[in-house]
């Protein structure tokens, strides 16, 4: 069963304040309550996209237009900041071959999508782009170290429309969403750059289903409106419901997070009182897919019948005045056509993540109705002039393509100020280990990460005996092939701030024997019973996970053992985890009652201390085997 990947929190950020001497000056503060005044002119009520002035469509002619428009939609989602291409399997999309056969295909960096985009919107003079949410957060260090400013320049450049936000854009809370969309020098490390001040995203963020808790007010435009040349579409933007039990509690400190159908289908209604009849909305909650393969045919036996998961039954809920869903979360590829409430076929569609794909659909608009058809010509009427349901594709963001000159630029500016801390080896390995591209339920790296943290809690307290990492925080891999100029297999700085940008702290706490097994039974059940989120064990933890078995039945109790020994559900075991989970995030309610909790150090600290006392150039560190956990599909 696949595992959803879910993203995690960041901490307090002691890297930026270390590096705040060499990399800013003083800052201006942007409020949270600056965030609706803080939105691009027209955000609410309508802007002109980044389309060029033509005619196109299909169909007779009304006051001298065609009375069907082609209206082309490019989306992607979850780029996490990713501007350099991703390394290793985390930069890879797989890719169904004529034979039947899948290879794999290296993909993504913001050069290749600035690229991409810019090609595919030639021809297309009626074209909006839009994004799913996760821009930014949980980002490698070339955006992170500077919150995501890097990547947030690199969107403006790109002329993305707009976007939804996603669970991610909260991980510093709505005081710095504000300043992401307002612009201005971060409060604490200041501006990065003498005579530049960040100008903030020159595209709205939508966020209708979050409102402040004291006046019951979105906290962001809701809904934004496309215009051109008398065409108008509308985008509602939310993310899921269940965004707190992901983010840590000071990032959504003050707000309410609410249902993503009753919202979209509140605002579709406002919007289409409001004459606004075309609708798509940008959804940051996802979706499983029958394949791994971005283009794969999810309709083959049916409509929708190749994808599961959440997607499927908002989109089911969601009223058909909507006429696509743009999706994310789950960092997965499909485009599917999953039917409304009324049984038409409507497009929902998800680019995979760190910019590896873009999704180009074409929406007829009819400017007689001013909605999209969703319909195609039944069987025997004539075609010419007629319209057309939706068609929507995935493509790859190959890296054989030229670079667009402007995001090179970019990178570079923002490489050199990174350096200084990017650059630095902590570590080295013998070969690559997978984390966030494994594919399967335990992760080398995530068992990697498990022991450096038990290895750190151990010089807290020497009683700890176990760790457990969240999957979802484990960003990326560690590749042995040289990045820049270290050499092959040395681990930098930057690269180790990529597999964990949260700055979590590593926690101590003491749990029941009870208490661990109930931990353990929840990766599978309740909240996280569809989607399981696996905890990658530190060494000397065991046990058996059979996924042919349903809920908490999944892992074999009888089968637990640490360090060889069955669990005592009456004795008190210490164990070492990060904050996220120390809070009982992810669903993990368990892990939140443990009791006489230690705070530790940075957990990126910790990894990167063990790596240094661990590995040389003449013993590097052996990709875990990833055999704590014994899989029965």
């Amino acid at each position: 069963m696949p595992v959803t990947p879910q993203g995690r929190r960041p901490g307090p950020r002691p890297l930026r304040r270390r590096a705040k001497a060499a990399l800013g000056a003083v800052a201006t503060l942007a409020t949270a309550g600056a965030l609706m005044a803080a939105l691009p002119a027209g955000a609410a009520h309508g802007s002109h996209g980044h389309g060029g002035h033509g005619h196109g469509g299909h169909g007779g002619g009304h006051h001298g237009q065609s009375r069907y428009q082609d209206v082309q939609l490019l989306s992607f989602n979850d780029l996490h900041g990713n501007l350099e291409p991703p390394a290793g399997s985390s930069g890879q999309v797989s890719e169904v071959q004529a034979d039947g056969t899948t290879k794999q295909v290296d993909a993504g960096g913001v050069e290749y999508l600035a690229t991409s985009l810019r090609t595919a919107r030639k021809g297309h003079p009626y074209s909006v782009t839009a994004a799913a949410g996760d821009l930014i957060g949980a980002s490698p260090l070339l955006s992170g170290l500077f919150h995501d400013e890097p990547t947030v320049e690199a969107m403006n450049k790109l002329d993305l429309d707009v976007t939804g936000v996603g669970n991610h854009e909260f991980d510093e809370g709505a005081t710095e969403l504000a300043r992401i969309q307002n612009g201005g020098c971060h409060p604490k490390d200041g501006c990065y750059e003498d005579g530049r001040t960040f100008k903030g995203a020159d595209y709205p963020y939508l966020a209708a289903n979050v409102t402040d808790e004291k006046t019951g007010k979105p906290i962001l435009a809701p809904y934004w409106v496309w215009k051109h040349d008398g065409v108008k579409v509308g985008f509602i933007g939310v993310t899921l419901e269940g965004t707190p039990n992901i983010v840590s509690a000071e990032g959504v400190k003050g707000l309410k997070f609410h249902d993503e159908i009753e919202t979209v289908n509140k605002y579709a209604k406002i919007l289409d009182k409001q004459g606004v009849k075309s609708i798509v909305a940008l959804i940051h909650e996802g979706g499983v897919p029958a394949s791994s393969a971005y283009n794969y045919d999810c309709d083959a036996a049916g409509a929708g019948s190749g994808v599961s998961g959440p997607i499927v039954d908002i989109a089911k809920g969601i009223t058909p005045k909507v006429d696509a869903l743009v999706t994310g979360h789950t960092h997965n590829a499909y485009v599917c056509t999953i039917p409304d409430p009324s049984g038409t076929p409507r497009m929902v569609t998800s680019a995979s993540s760190y910019g590896k794909l873009y999704t180009d659909t074409t929406l007829t608009y009819d400017r007689r109705t001013k909605d999209i058809v969703r319909t195609a010509v039944k069987p025997g009427a004539s075609h010419k002039g007629g319209p057309k349901a939706p068609v929507s594709a995935n493509h790859v963001v190959a890296r054989t393509q030229p670079k667009a000159a402007d995001m090179t630029a970019l990178i570079s500016r923002w490489n050199k100020l990174a350096a200084p801390v990017s650059n630095q080896a902590v570590g080295y390995i013998s070969g690559d280990i997978p984390g966030r591209g494994a594919g399967t339920p335990e992760e080398p790296l995530g068992d990697l990460i498990a022991d450096a943290q038990l290895a750190h809690a151990k010089t807290l307290d020497p009683k700890a005996s176990v760790a457990l990492m969240n999957p979802g925080g484990v960003r990326s891999d560690l590749v042995f092939k040289a990045s820049g100029a270290e050499g092959d297999g040395v681990v930098t700085y930057g690269e180790a701030f990529t597999v964990q940008p949260f700055s979590n702290t590593v926690n101590l706490v003491d749990l029941t024997g009870a208490q661990l097994v109930q931990a353990l039974q929840q990766q599978v059940s309740g909240a996280n019973e569809a989607s399981p989120k696996i905890l990658q064990p530190s060494a000397g933890l065991t046990y058996t996970l059979d996924m042919t078995k349903a809920g908490a039945a999944r892992v074999v109790t009888g089968t637990i053992r640490l360090n060889g020994a069955a669990i005592d559900p009456a004795a008190t075991y210490r164990v070492a985890m990060n904050s996220f989970l120390a809070g009982g995030g992810d669903g993990f309610t368990a892990l939140g009652q443990g009791k006489n909790p230690l705070v530790g150090a940075d957990d990126l600290k910790a990894f990167n201390d063990y790596l240094t006392a661990n590995s040389s150039a003449a013993e590097p560190i052996a990709p875990p085997k990833a055999d704590r956990i014994t899989l029965v599909k």
